[in-house]
């Protein structure tokens, strides 16, 4: 930075690093958001429907990843570009709020982009454009509730609602009817709400993936502390400690000298007396169990077994919150707090171990509440076992959303067809410059369809025609891409279900994610670096 002055004497400051920085604006802006938000989508096409390809994620470390999941590619996938930075939020933000649809709602957003620059090559502002769109997508998203079906459930009749669990979940019948069990047994049906956190999936390389089992209390990846415990406990009281079993550590410097060996004595009974008064106080209160959040020495762990008092420790606080709350238990703090009334309640404690490798992990079943459920995942190897979470992870949000909301649009990019057809014909009775856009929107929708088409290996813009006249010909809006090669367009007759919020909010993210990058016109890079 410099002071310079002018020929009337007025000074002006010169910015030393002004020609380092690269700055697009206009047009040409626009049109490097289009190029970004294009690569991301045609990346995340051919991973689309059932039959989409998997990507293979090598990390700096060199983990390697290998899913069909949208939210997982994009967030290891290595981004620099801001506004495909943008599309990557978006695959979460429709994570965490649906669950599902993570890989359809960026494709989406891409064709509205790609479909936005020939309008904009035409002349038409981009306000004008994002306003369309808008327009568009309420419209869309109307004409979703007027096709959608409620599908009648119950406790006695889940098999909606696993019909749709494999709609995410391909042919796994197990793992959805697993997925629903889970789901009914956290659930509040009353409030329509589900508490995904009361479901806890644990994973252990080893066996196959249909020895994956739903558990009706907690599994822990632990044992018990002492070799010599029992394997099975019976009507077990517990006691949940977040205090250590060590004597207390004044918070000030000090040290010991112990100068013979009646000293040492003494330090060491005193020591015992700690650790007897700790177990006293749980054994008076009725615990038949001590399950603690911090580690104990073997002196201690010595003086459990002595006192038939059998101990897990090392257990992460999360799995704590979860015992509490399948067993009735209190978390206690202190030991001088232990009371009768505090102990969680279970009927069998149990160690089990797996096969030639001898790991074991203590499962927790017939609990006072059984609104906690461990779902127990068991695969070959890791990069199995993470798949089959991730897939299972999309089977409980689909079911979640469907005891929020039991209306379903039928699948095979059906309702992307259905909505294009419906924005199309509400274009034609606009009479400004929006209906352009309107239009733009409805093509950018049989950007599904023609990817599921794609990977199916049909011809996709004759498929896509097919499919097309036929919905409007036999007015069945439940026609879609025959992915899964059974021989006909009707998705109801297919059982492929998708909750309605789930399609909805595809609409809505991506036109509002869409509607904010074409209201950025000009870039700053400084050092030619984003």
């Amino acid at each position: 930075m410099a002071l310079a002055f002018d020929e009337f004497g007025r000074p002006f400051i010169i910015l030393r690093d002004q020609g380092e920085q690269e700055r697009i604006t206009g047009l040409a802006a626009l049109k490097s958001h289009v190029v970004a938000a294009k690569a991301v989508a045609n990346a995340m096409k051919t991973s689309l429907g059932p039959k989409g390809m998997d990507k293979m994620l090598v990390s700096p470390d060199g983990d390697v990843t290998v899913t069909n999941d949208g939210a997982t590619i994009l967030d290891n996938m290595d981004v620099e570009n801001q506004v495909a930075k943008l599309l990557v939020q978006l695959s979460k933000s429709q994570d965490e709020e649906i669950g599902d649809g993570t890989t359809g709602v960026v494709v989406l957003a891409g064709a509205l982009l790609e479909h936005a620059e020939s309008l904009l090559d035409r002349g038409i502002h981009p306000i004008r454009i994002a306003d369309g769109y808008e327009m568009a997508a309420s419209i869309a998203v109307d004409h979703l509730k007027a096709i959608s079906d409620v599908i009648e459930w119950g406790p006695d009749n889940i098999e909606p609602l696993i019909n749709t669990a494999m709609t995410c979940l391909g042919s796994k019948m197990q793992m959805a009817e697993i997925a629903v069990k889970a789901i009914l047994a956290v659930a509040d049906l009353e409030r329509k709400d589900v508490n995904l956190d009361l479901i806890k999936i644990e994973t252990k390389v080893g066996g196959r993936l249909e020895d994956t089992q739903l558990i009706n209390g907690i599994v822990l990846d632990k044992e018990f502390a002492h070799p010599q415990t029992p394997k099975e406990l019976k009507d077990v009281k517990m006691a949940i400690l977040t205090c250590p079993f060590e004597p207390p550590k004044p918070k000030t410097k000090h040290k010991v000298d112990v100068k013979s060996v009646e000293d040492y004595n003494k330090l060491a009974e005193q020591e015992q007396a700690y650790f007897r008064d700790m177990v006293k106080k749980i054994k008076d209160s009725g615990a038949t169990l001590a399950i603690c959040q911090w580690g104990f020495d073997d002196e201690a762990n010595h003086l459990l077994l002595q006192n038939e008092l059998p101990a897990v420790r090392w257990v992460g606080g999360v799995e704590l919150e979860l015992i509490a709350i399948a067993t009735g238990g209190r978390i206690i703090p202190r030991f001088s707090e232990i009371t009768p009334e505090k102990l969680g309640k279970a009927g069998v404690v149990r160690e089990i171990s797996f096969g030639t490798t001898k790991d074991r992990m203590l499962v927790i079943e017939e609990c006072s509440n059984s609104r906690a459920v461990t779902i127990f995942i068991r695969g070959s190897n890791k990069m199995i076992l993470e798949e089959a979470k991730r897939s299972l992870h999309d089977a409980l949000c689909v079911t979640r959303n469907l005891i929020r909301d039991n209306r379903v649009v039928y699948g095979g990019g059906s309702p992307e067809i259905a909505c294009s057809l419906a924005v199309s014909e509400a274009a034609d009775k606009v009479a400004s410059l929006e209906q352009y856009a309107m239009r733009a929107f409805a093509d950018a929708l049989e950007a599904t369809p023609l990817a599921l088409a794609e990977n199916s290996g049909y011809q996709a813009q004759e498929t896509l025609a097919t499919v097309k006249a036929k919905q409007v010909t036999e007015k069945n809006h439940r026609l879609g891409i025959d992915a899964a090669n059974k021989g006909t367009w009707d998705m109801k007759e297919q059982n492929v279900h998708d909750p309605l919020i789930s399609k909805q909010q595809q609409f809505l993210l991506a036109t509002q994610v869409v509607k904010m990058i074409l209201k950025i016109d000009d870039v700053i890079k400084k050092g030619g670096q984003e």
